[in-house]
């Protein structure tokens, strides 16, 4: 059965506070309609920090295009290595040993895809597989580990690296001044994080089921528009309210395994904001600390986007208070509106087969 090995985590060094971001958010829209909403929904979001690649006097810069695509690249060419190494410490396997390698961003882009280079330059065999997943946004760590999943029920014995690497302030537009887009630029942060799904082996989360959800007629509630600026993100208000449509999907998966889905041991969710954590808790039937992991990346990182899953899952492997046989889901939520979902059980004692 594949494992959900301990997933490695990195942020940069540029930090901004909440306070910061407030104070930040009055100097630049003193003038805004709507600037008081804007400021209680900051407020509100539950995040305390975020960290960014670059000083915030940069970020508030846009250079063109061109110029976000090239930081964009010699960021990720600097900073993904050292988490990639440190994944695969974790799941004690060498870079030869990896036969897929999924590679998940929607913050910058690349062709070919950052996989190629990292196969180039860290040891990978050049038989590795590619799979650059760039357009599910938030959604896309739960994809990529359902993707890794069922490339490890196919092939039994093979082993999967997951990436996930988001620099969202690179999507800064000084002229989009929407609720929506002003919320986003106090929400999101920085990040990378990198786990490997071992099909032989591992500590980690045994993963048993996945499923994919999109809820009808929603795919422009959160989008891109892609200009010659850049990446503009688009947040319709209605997004925070979907979890009422998505909890039954995430009902429907685990009743399909015969579990229960307001029972279960521990939850990874995407952690878009306190609302859908709130809105989960509540109709999950589930209390509020089931989801404290995923509130302390929020809390701490802001929403990194595709990377939340797995900081969150690595948060419950640091607790150690995770018990082997017990049973848990993961969730991200992104464009689509779409959820993509797994079942787990915890497994404490590998066993290796073969």
């Amino acid at each position: 059965m594949a494992v959900l090995c301990k997933p490695a985590i990195a942020v940069p060094e540029y930090v901004i506070t909440n306070d910061e971001t407030l104070e930040l958010a009055q100097r630049l829209h003193g003038d805004h309609p709507q600037l008081g909403l804007v400021l209680r929904l900051i407020e509100h979001t539950g995040v305390q920090k975020r960290h960014l690649i670059q000083p915030i006097e940069k970020v508030l810069q846009h250079p063109g295009f061109d110029a976000r695509s090239e930081i964009y690249e010699a960021q990720t060419k600097a900073r993904v290595p050292a988490v990639v190494r440190q994944a695969l410490d974790q799941a004690e396997l060498e870079p030869s040993q990896i036969d897929l390698i999924i590679y998940v961003s929607c913050t910058g882009f690349m062709m070919p895809p950052p996989t190629a280079w990292l196969i180039n330059t860290m040891g990978f065999r050049p038989e590795t597989r590619q799979m650059p997943i760039a357009q599910l946004g938030c959604a896309a760590g739960g994809a990529a580990v359902n993707r890794a999943h069922d490339f490890c029920t196919a092939y039994p014995d093979r082993n999967v690296l997951v990436i996930a690497c988001e620099f969202c302030s690179l999507c800064y537009q000084p002229t989009d001044l929407g609720v929506g887009s002003l919320l986003s630029n106090g929400l999101f942060g920085d990040g990378i994080a990198a786990a490997v799904v071992r099909g032989n082996g591992g500590t980690g989360v045994r993963l048993e089921r996945n499923g994919s959800y999109i809820i009808p007629d929603t795919e422009e509630w959160i989008s891109y528009a892609v200009r010659s600026t850049g990446f503009h993100f688009q947040l319709d208000k209605r997004v925070p309210g979907t979890m009422e449509p998505l909890a039954p999907a995430l009902s429907a998966l685990a009743e399909q395994h015969q579990w229960n889905a307001s029972k279960l041991d521990f939850y990874i969710i995407h952690a878009g904001g306190p609302r859908i954590l709130d809105d989960l808790s509540r109709f999950l039937d589930v209390p509020p600390e089931a989801f404290r992991f995923s509130r302390a990346t929020l809390t701490e990182y802001g929403n990194i986007a595709s990377a939340v899953v797995l900081d969150a899952l690595a948060r419950m492997f640091d607790e150690a208070s995770t018990l082997h046989g017990q049973r848990g889901i993961m969730a991200g939520f992104g464009p689509g509106i779409t959820a993509e979902i797994s079942l787990g059980t915890w497994t404490s004692e590998p066993e290796v087969v073969g």
